[in-house]
């Protein structure tokens, strides 16, 4: 399994960190980055990973719907 998808999720975890400590505009642009990081590595994450996602995804939503 290719570990590549990890260098944007590491980036996006890092920039997500920055936005967090700092209070200034361009916090705002490196929460931007870091998102479109998120999803990028999502997207590079191979099936077995995306399939785990979406799983966990579901079950979660029917446990939210259920509850009310």
């Amino acid at each position: 399994m290719a570990l590549f998808f990890l260098v944007p999720l590491c980036t996006a975890l890092i920039t997500g960190y920055f936005v967090k400590q700092s209070t200034d505009e361009i916090a705002y642009i490196a929460g931007v980055f870091g998102f479109i990081c998120f999803i990028l590595s999502l997207v590079l994450a191979p099936w077995q990973i995306q399939l785990l996602l979406l799983i966990v995804v579901l079950l979660g939503t029917n446990r939210l719907l259920s509850k009310q």
